[in-house]
């Protein structure tokens, strides 16, 4: 089995519940696991990951890896929302994995509303994490294309086009196939 994976998706792909599933699973056989989450994202609970679904595990928040250790019985990590940790960080991540022999799965968005890949996960392509798609319908009424990017919407409900690469929530975003995210980012700027 690879040591280091990228389970990568959409806003409303379960990534967080396949995390939460994971980690029951594996303390259910008795492997020692880890979660951990970026304390920027503070959505629902500082110390807990919790699904759109309602499924939710506790978790350590930490504002970066650079001084993160795993305990020596640990199995298993798992990292929430990776794309908001730094490509530093995913070094700290790679050197746990190879040099401690331990089982690394990362869950996060691989890139942002503006089509920039997150510089996390970059680093998680670049140093070889096994890549996992998990993917999801376009959220366009009637549309049963896969779901490839995000959409960000203002309160008036036009496309926001720049800004802060990190935003927390999902009231405001959209999860649509590119067809649909070239239609409405690039052409129509009102049609949610």
């Amino acid at each position: 089995m690879a040591n280091l994976h990228f389970h990568y998706g959409v806003m409303s792909s379960s990534k967080s519940a396949n995390l939460i599933i994971n980690a029951y699973n594996f303390k259910h056989t008795n492997n020692q696991v880890e979660v951990i989450k970026p304390a920027f994202d503070n959505r629902f609970a500082q110390q807990k990951i919790v699904s759109r679904i309602g499924l939710e595990c506790e978790a350590t928040a930490m504002p970066n890896l650079q001084t993160y250790a795993p305990a020596a019985d640990t199995k298993i990590i798992l990292v929430d929302e990776v794309q908001f940790f730094t490509p530093s960080d995913i070094d700290t991540l790679v050197h746990i994995a190879d040099s401690k022999n331990k089982i690394v799965m990362c869950y996060g968005l691989m890139v942002d509303s503006n089509e920039q890949i997150f510089p996390a996960s970059r680093r998680l392509i670049e140093v070889g994490a096994k890549l996992h798609r998990m993917d999801s319908p376009c959220q366009i009424d009637g549309c049963m294309k896969l779901a490839t990017h995000h959409l960000r919407f203002d309160a008036n409900g036009n496309v926001i086009r720049a800004g802060d690469q990190f935003a927390l929530g999902d009231s405001n975003y959209k999860s649509v196939c590119r067809q649909h995210y070239n239609e409405l980012y690039h052409k129509n700027p009102k049609q949610r």
